[in-house]
């Protein structure tokens, strides 16, 4: 174990370094270094800890000729050409489990915070507006809530909706994983009975600019979008025409199509037109790519990272694990 060494280029809650330690492994940081820089030296290291700065793609990984696995803080493993690592021989783990709990609570706020325009209201207020009938607001119970990809994110959020007399269904491209907080079904019927669409996918071919014109009209009735899942499943363009239209009565997105992997400055050019009508909206919640980012959720994804690398290394391997 004291041979293992394990690059970190990203910082994460030190009881993540300090259990390594613990365990025997050797810890290293380079948090400055390019992309280019750390693939110079990638070689000597065995195991690597990344969140977002970079992506790590097939020529890193021909330069990572000792790497037993690469562990990601957070949900996800889009940043990384899992196929080509799985090739390698390359664990990949992820810790959907750690702020799970922060996703389905954000998702459940951002929803009664759209049924009940408190965005909307609050800033009325505080320019002086006392505005009743305007901000009047829709109750949740009654609702059929959908949702869209039912793994940890999903379930949690439907677990939290427990507590609300409304239909909750969910749809999967896996088989068998509705629960007792939400049944399982086609995507048409989903999209015939939601009044709320609620997505907690991944990144993938498949939902890459999934929630399109053509995806938006397939819904029976007008509906909430609730997005704290990846930007690039919504085309911003349709979704700002189904505002316009009302085919969309509100949405609430944590995430952003223009969104960079490494969370830097959201524009450098001029604002697309279909964003600024989002950010013009007063039925249009944002906020940056924070459902899991709690300060409870910090701590919880740098202790499932540092429990799935001992257990890597005493024998009991799992699964390249992305299940969001």
């Amino acid at each position: 174990m004291e041979k293992i060494k394990i690059l970190h280029i990203d910082s994460n809650h030190p009881i993540l370094w300090a259990q390594l330690e613990e365990a025997g492994f050797i810890n290293e940081a380079d948090y400055k270094s390019t992309k280019a820089e750390v693939e110079a030296k990638i070689a000597g290291y065995h195991g690597i800890v990344i969140r977002s700065r970079f992506d790590i793609d097939r020529q890193f990984l021909d330069a990572a000729t000792n790497l037993h696995f690469i562990a990601r803080v957070g949900a996800g493993l889009e940043s990384i050409d899992r196929d080509y690592a799985a090739e390698k021989g390359i664990h990949l783990i992820a810790a959907p489990e750690g702020n799970r709990n922060a996703v389905g609570e954000q998702a459940l706020g951002m929803l009664l915070s759209l049924f009940n325009n408190l965005n909307k209201a609050d800033r009325e207020i505080r320019n002086g507006q006392w505005v009743r009938e305007g901000n009047r607001g829709h109750e949740l119970d009654g609702k059929t809530v959908g949702i869209i990809g039912y793994g940890n994110m999903g379930r949690s959020f439907a677990k939290k909706l427990r507590g609300f007399d409304v239909e909750v269904l969910c749809y999967d491209i896996k088989p068998f994983v509705g629960d007792a907080n939400a049944k399982q079904v086609s995507l048409e019927e989903l999209q015939e009975k939601a009044d709320v669409l609620s997505l907690h996918t991944p990144h993938t071919p498949e939902t890459h600019r999934m929630i399109d014109a053509g995806f938006i009209n397939a819904f029976e009735k007008p509906f909430w979008l609730i997005n704290t899942a990846r930007g690039k499943s919504v085309v911003t363009k349709d979704l700002a025409d189904a505002l316009r239209s009302k085919k969309i009565l509100g949405a609430a997105l944590d995430v952003l199509e223009y969104e960079k992997s490494s969370f830097e400055q959201l524009f450098t050019t001029d604002i697309p037109e279909e964003f600024q009508y989002l950010l013009d909206s007063d039925n249009v919640l944002l906020s940056p790519h924070i459902a899991g980012w709690t300060f409870q959720s910090h701590e919880r994804l740098a202790q499932v990272i540092a429990d799935k690398i001992k257990e890597l290394y005493h024998g009991n391997t799992f699964a390249n694990d992305e299940q969001p």
